[in-house]
């Protein structure tokens, strides 16, 4: 049972003022403001856990702190650049003989468009999204990026002041009206576009455009081109996307006279045209996994790979940032006591499934760490593998008596969820923190789990004797072979002596959740009785 306490907390001894109360738990909120670290846990084993998947593994940020997890390609001369006649020709390949239709080529990049915007740029910081679109294949490109970035959680508007006749580009605009999409004319734009817009997407003109551009766009161009002119502070300054190919540009030359537009990001499409080697912008980017090998071996292409279902990929080195300016300043509802679950394990239960419910790769990983009678501290990460009404089981190789623990659990910075719980809006911002006594499970328990896992994984659990000094590699994969020939007629796999399972008994939860200028959400529910009983004894 659990009962709140409203008082804020600044140490273990006046948390145990709160338990005059007789009962089994306590909650208590922790001002942020005042105390913004977790308290200490001296004597202590400590756990981390985090999930751990593509989202969660940040590789590169923009000029603004945005950051994005798809890994990039660092050597962007092993890339292939395409001519404006070769591009001309796969075009006509990949909807001739190939079987592709435009509207199928023009939904792919516009996809792609609007992944690599939302990889980099965050629709809570970069929400008010401009897509100035042509008449031709480049701004349909725009369109239907335009529909995905209203999906994405942006607020899209879209510019498309010479429209085509066509029912593809038609359908397009009614697509967009269905999403009340504003249609916004060349004559009500401001001439200072920063004031009104975090993106401005450049979907003008493509790779198949020849000459000087006519009014309206040589116009709309010029006012992309001046935003680097204005006397601005990095926070106010809009973003450019150029898709393909930067409007004004020459195909193949780039941008000749050095007065174009000067695109924060290139989203190169099918493969880079040849101007993209004179972009010097923070974020290339390509989307053209829908090319065949035909394709790609008829021009001799070097495509980057892409990873996992990304409809992009990042292109060269991501850009160097100050680490200091790193940071997140977190957007969530409060998380006030009555949404508090009355029971902690069902409240861990809750954010655990919305971790789970995200798609996130091993959101029960977590990083272990001990410390020795000397307090020196060692870490490794392992995998949370059982939460019940008795505690939190992990198994690990038995190389030291554990007494208490500390079970440290955060997902930190999903972007674009939908709403999950009625406390989680587009960042899933929590962490959740455990202290409680430590015992191992039964030899029965760990015996059980141990011959549920993979056989693979039961044999690298004898062989790896972890943090043991070994002659190399090699040793490891002998060993593996010896025993996976042993006992390749399927029988019983020995569990080693010195594996099993730890169970943590909770004495203490901690619920945090980020809240705008560190001012976090932190309640602290603790185990009176048990608590008390150890004072009593201490004194």
């Amino acid at each position: 049972m659990w009962s709140v306490a409203s008082a804020i907390c600044k140490s273990r001894r006046m948390t145990c003022l709160l338990f005059s109360q007789a009962l089994p738990f306590t909650l208590a909120y922790y001002n942020s403001s005042i105390l913004n670290s977790s308290p200490s846990l001296s004597n202590h084993f400590s756990v981390f856990l985090h999930p751990v998947s593509s989202p969660a593994i940040r590789t590169f940020c923009s000029k603004s702190g945005a950051m994005s997890s798809l890994p990039s390609l660092q050597n962007s001369h092993s890339i292939s650049y395409l001519t404006q006649r070769e591009a001309a020709e796969v075009d006509e390949t990949l909807m001739g003989p190939l079987g592709f239709s435009v509207d199928q080529l023009m939904e792919l990049a516009g996809l792609s468009v609007a992944t690599s915007i939302a990889e980099v740029y965050k629709p809570s910081e970069f929400n008010r999204v401009l897509a100035i679109c042509g008449p031709g294949n480049n701004g349909g490109d725009g369109l239907v990026a335009a529909r995905h970035l209203h999906h994405f959680g942006f607020k899209p508007f879209v510019c498309y002041s010479k429209r085509t006749p066509k029912p593809l580009y038609t359908g397009l605009v009614t697509q967009l009206e269905s999403l009340s999409i504003p249609f916004v004319s060349v004559e009500d734009l401001p001439l200072d576009l920063s004031k009104d817009y975090d993106i401005l997407v450049d979907a003008m003109f493509g790779f198949s455009f020849h000459g000087t551009p006519r009014p309206p766009f040589d116009d709309l161009i010029q006012r992309l081109v001046r935003l680097h002119s204005y006397d601005q502070t990095p926070q106010k300054h809009p973003v450019i996307v150029s898709i393909d190919i930067p409007s004004g540009w020459h195909v193949e030359e780039g941008d000749t006279g050095g007065e174009g537009i000067k695109p924060d990001m290139l989203v190169s499409l099918t493969a880079p045209k040849l101007c993209a080697k004179k972009f010097s912008g923070p974020h290339h980017f390509l989307g053209g996994r829908f090319v065949p090998p035909a394709i790609a071996d008829k021009y001799k292409l070097q495509l980057p790979p892409y990873p996992g279902t990304s409809m992009c990929v990042r292109i060269g080195k991501p850009p160097q940032i100050d680490i200091s300016t790193l940071r997140e300043n977190y957007i969530s509802p409060e998380f006030l006591e009555e949404q508090v679950e009355s029971d902690p394990i069902d409240q861990f239960r809750k954010w655990f499934d919305d971790a789970m419910a995200a798609g996130l790769k091993e959101p029960n990983a977590m990083a272990l760490s001990t410390a020795s009678k000397d307090g020196k501290l060692s870490s490794r990460m392992v995998l949370l593998k059982g939460v019940d009404k008795d505690g939190f089981v992990w198994s690990v190789m038995f190389h030291y008596r554990i007494d208490c623990a500390a079970l440290h659990i955060s997902a930190l910075h999903m972007d674009n969820l939908p709403v999950l719980r009625p406390f989680l809006m587009f960042h899933f911002d929590v962490q959740v923190r455990v202290e409680g006594c430590v015992t191992k499970v039964s030899e029965e328990e760990s015996e059980q789990y141990f011959h549920s896992r993979p056989r693979g994984s039961q044999i690298g659990a004898i062989v790896s004797k972890q943090s043991s000094v070994i002659p190399g590699r090699h040793v490891l994969h002998q060993q593996y072979k010896e025993l996976e020939e042993k006992f390749s007629d399927g029988s019983l796999i020995p569990k080693p002596k010195h594996w099993g399972g730890y169970r943590l008994q909770p004495e203490v939860f901690e619920f945090w959740q980020g809240q705008k200028s560190r001012l976090h959400d932190r309640w602290v529910l603790y185990h009176s009785l048990l608590i008390l009983n150890k004072m009593c004894k201490n004194e």
